[in-house]
């Protein structure tokens, strides 16, 4: 681990984004280049703290995670984050492990996505990357630990998942779809250590999950109608478009109402409301 040049490269690759190229105000008064060292912290869901002792060249070894985390903050291309890896000792994503980064491309667009709730997630359902929206729909994501950021986590593991379900033949149809997901994952990356452990996580923590393993559930999971528990507007039902974007085999998902519809007029709501009265998920 080189911590002088790591620290050296994180200070350069933040001092040569405008607030612009992240979705962030400008402000009145920036007498730095570049994002402030706290604004990428937050970008990437690591504590300042944190950041900072990298950035001097001192602190503990960088988790794989936060070097992902890190790596999208700062928009870096995929040989950019794997230099960053390098740097940190550590090895980068090869052939036949799921990735964390997330292509400058791929966050452009979710940039353009400010009216409308949106998650990037890759082939462990591990959220990448969300839009506002998607914070005042689903809470603050970033308060969450790395290891519970995840789709099946949270909707077999830990109850964060706001989607509600109308009946048990609309639990059991979401059920399926989401170990389904899981098979088809194990199949494209037999070779992903994570993957392995969390599906082995999965089937300890949770009886539901280890039945439907069990009987190699495989089903096609498409566009999607889902129902949320809002703390502060209560039910929104939003249409759901996935979008896949196959060479890095990550997944977007797209929230939206008919215009006109109650469920439109309760989404322009949450935009304005943001975070003000959305509760935390649970820590």
């Amino acid at each position: 681990m080189d911590r002088t040049e790591l620290g050296r490269v994180l200070r350069t690759w933040r001092e040569r984004l405008r607030p612009a190229d992240v979705g962030l105000p400008a402000g009145p008064r920036r007498r730095t280049p570049g994002l402030r060292r706290e604004e990428v912290a937050a970008l990437a869901g690591v504590g300042v703290d944190h950041l900072t002792r990298i950035e001097q060249g001192r602190g503990a070894h960088p988790s794989e995670s936060v070097l992902g985390a890190l790596s999208r903050a700062l928009r870096l291309d995929r040989a950019e984050a794997e230099h960053l890896y390098r740097l940190a000792g550590a090895a980068p994503p090869g052939p036949g492990r799921i990735g964390r980064s997330v292509r400058p491309a791929v966050l452009r667009l979710l940039d353009r996505f400010s009216d409308l709730p949106a998650v990037l997630l890759n082939a462990r359902t591990d959220v990448l990357a969300w839009s506002p929206p998607a914070t005042a729909l689903l809470g603050d994501l970033s308060a969450l630990p790395e290891e519970r950021r995840n789709l099946w986590v949270q909707h077999f593991l830990d109850g964060t998942d706001r989607v509600v379900v109308a009946d048990d033949d609309e639990r059991d149809r979401r059920d399926r779809a989401l170990v389904s997901d899981a098979r088809a994952a194990q199949a494209r990356h037999p070779d992903d250590p994570e993957l392995a452990a969390l599906v082995d996580r999965l089937r300890r923590g949770s009886p539901r999950f280890a039945s439907l393993w069990e009987e190699r559930t495989v089903v096609e999971h498409l566009d999607d109608r889902k129902t949320f528990a809002h703390p502060a507007l209560g039910a929104l039902t939003l249409d759901c478009v996935l979008l896949r974007i196959d060479d890095d085999d990550q997944r977007l998902l797209v929230y939206s109402a008919a215009p006109g519809s109650p469920d439109a007029d309760a989404l322009a709501l949450l935009r304005v409301l943001g975070t003000q009265d959305v509760a935390a998920p649970r820590p």
